[in-house]
């Protein structure tokens, strides 16, 4: 086991990727850092890291650490963008915000929120008859 535990790198040099980050939830002034158009709904660190595994970056995933500005919503991503001679680790990703911008356009194609999101799109038809007659009755209530 302490073989495995000299092997971690560094990772203080690393990008950190707070979910509050690409939320589009979130105004900038409570911390999102892309454009709203871009970002995605409430990513949670386990979608974040796996659309940095997807796009070939190293990252760990932090669950004890937590945003200032929201301290409740816990965890972080450190993900490594260059290696330690300054060569990129992924030519396509130069910056944090082109990385910022990938990972918010990957994470509502993962693979966890697809089921969510058929699930919400089927019970949304439904539900906006069922919230039409509720909408009614509520009139005829008044």
């Amino acid at each position: 086991m302490d073989g495995n535990l000299k092997a971690m790198p560094d990772t203080s040099r690393w990008v950190v990727i707070y979910p509050v980050y690409i939320n589009s939830k979130k105004t900038l002034a409570e911390g999102r850092r892309i454009c709203a158009s871009k970002a995605c709904e409430n990513p949670t660190v386990v979608e974040i890291g796996d659309c940095c595994q997807y796009l070939r970056l190293p990252c760990a995933i932090e669950i004890d650490k937590a945003y200032s500005r929201d301290f409740m919503q816990r965890g972080r991503v450190r993900v490594q963008l260059k290696r330690d001679d300054g060569t990129l680790v992924n030519s396509a990703i130069p910056s944090r915000k082109t990385l910022f911008l990938k990972v918010a356009e990957l994470v509502p194609k993962h693979h966890g929120r697809s089921k969510k999101q058929d699930h919400s799109g089927s019970t949304s038809t439904s539900g906006g008859a069922q919230a039409s007659k509720s909408g009614k009755s509520g009139k005829k209530k008044k």
